[in-house]
């Protein structure tokens, strides 16, 4: 089993061969998952699987060797974020008639995304939603994901699997 580590304090992500590239966190920095709230922007700290990764078609593909489950993105598809919506932390498509964060963005910062097990077994409402691996600004904090150079999240997807975990500490 895999296991990627974010180190919050140094802002980089630890590779399981002890290389270590560049990270962003949460704009309200790492806490502990108990105390993850919707809309905080903070990190989760702690063990979370790597559940599947999503690309969008026009900006991204697959890296060959990919292990992983994947699948294309759309402009219909969005994450719910609004606690009141028995889709909660799920993935939704739009129109949703609740809130829902929109996945085809023009930023770039979801052309990868690596949707991580925050809160997902079971979901409890308003205890954070979307916490993702995916691609960075610059280096610009997050609403609460881990974010790095895009062909650097492209680089690393050929040596995970399903089972791995990435760490947040």
């Amino acid at each position: 089993m895999t296991a990627l580590r974010v180190d919050t304090a140094t802002r980089t992500l630890i590779l399981p061969d002890g290389r270590s590239i560049p990270c962003s966190i949460g704009r309200a920095g790492a806490l502990p998952a108990a105390d993850k709230r919707e809309g905080d922007g903070a990190t989760p700290l702690g063990v979370w699987p790597i559940r599947t990764v999503l690309f969008r078609r026009d900006r991204a593909v697959p890296p060959a060797g990919m292990m992983l489950p994947w699948r294309w993105i759309g402009a219909e598809d969005g994450w719910s974020d609004d606690p009141a919506d028995p889709s909660y932390n799920r993935p939704v498509w739009h129109p949703h008639r609740f809130s829902a964060e929109r996945l085809v963005r023009e930023d770039g910062l979801y052309d990868v995304i690596v949707v991580l097990g925050h809160n997902d077994a079971p979901v409890v409402p308003g205890a954070g939603s979307a916490i993702f691996l995916h691609c960075w600004r610059d280096a610009s904090p997050t609403e609460g994901c881990v974010a790095v150079e895009k062909g650097a999240l492209l680089d690393l997807l050929p040596g995970l699997k399903a089972g791995d975990r990435i760490e947040i500490r």
